[in-house]
């Protein structure tokens, strides 16, 4: 059986804007889970689609966190540099027939998906997944997702049971302009960096199976003792706009402040219904943060 490893989390942003405050309460809550359990915290930038992405951005998300001390161990990953970690997998998991190519376009699924209802999964219906039709040209690669559906727990929201080939369908790990998809990527990473907790927002929670499939795959074959467990899981409520919506940098989240970080640290304290803290550094805050969020995680416990 896999050993039981030390405690390492991580906070993955992506640097398509300034961190918001939706973000700070990710990074928060991963980062003090982390110290509860005495562990490491790892940061990594999530710039794997380039074209949305800018290094001024990334600059900003770490100065933002250090402003807060939230400190990480050790170097920080940038996913734009990890090009050829990402090919090596691909082309494991293609060793092992668990992709193919795909030459459907988007309005091809879109039709295939028609008479679905308004708010239903648009599935992928396996067209290419026996080969793609003659003539056609591959615009990406698909992960050939197992006939089992993939179980897993959430500290917080309890069990799932996802069967991937009626709720998502067989997925894409790389685009046909040559991008990685997120799927593949950030399993890469957190099986590298060896992540034990992933701390995270519940718009997240829909992508959990997918990753989990990934991260089996690109283990299969490997002997028991090397075989790494899947992540534990925990999906935080997310911080809503006054419209109803995620606080997004898609629906205008503004920066975190810069003038006072007990300030923002307590306004992301208050949104998971915990109370304020009163402290003069955030070096003192997240000191008296750490045992309040300790109970707050055993009383959420499912």
């Amino acid at each position: 059986m896999p050993t039981h490893a030390p405690y390492i989390g991580r906070f993955a942003p992506s640097p398509t804007g300034p961190l918001h405050l939706g973000s700070l309460a990710t990074a928060l809550g991963s980062f003090l889970d982390a110290k509860v359990h005495r562990g490491q915290w790892l940061l990594r930038i999530e710039d794997i689609d380039e074209g949305r992405c800018d290094a001024t951005s990334a600059e900003h998300i770490l100065r933002t966190l250090e402003r807060h001390s939230l400190q990480w161990q050790g170097e920080v990953w940038v996913q734009s540099k990890r090009h050829a970690f990402y090919e090596a997998a691909l082309k494991r998991l293609n060793t092992g027939n668990l992709t193919y190519p795909c030459a459907c376009t988007r309005k091809e699924i879109e039709d295939a998906n028609s008479l679905r209802t308004p708010g239903e999964n648009r599935i992928y219906p396996g067209t290419c997944r026996h080969g793609m039709p003659a003539g056609r040209e591959a615009r990406a690669i698909r992960f050939r997702c197992p006939g089992a559906p993939i179980a897993w727990h959430d500290h917080r929201l309890g069990r799932f049971e996802d069967d991937l080939n009626t709720s998502s369908g067989d997925f894409v790990l790389k685009r046909g302009d040559g991008f990685w998809a997120y799927h593949l990527v950030v399993v890469v990473d957190d099986l590298a960096s060896k992540v034990t907790h992933i701390v995270r927002g519940e718009d997240l929670t829909d992508t959990t199976a997918r990753q989990i499939a990934v991260w089996n795959a690109l283990q299969s074959g490997l002997e028991t003792q090397a075989i790494v467990n899947t992540p534990a899981y925990w999906h935080l409520p997310v911080i809503l706009a006054e419209d109803g919506q995620k606080l997004s940098k898609q629906t205008g989240a503004l920066a975190v402040p810069e003038h006072d970080p007990v300030l923002n640290l307590n306004t992301v304290w208050q949104h998971f219904g915990l109370p304020k803290i009163k402290a003069t550094t955030p070096v003192q805050w997240l000191e008296l943060a750490t045992p309040i969020w300790a109970n707050y995680r055993a009383a959420l416990a499912a």
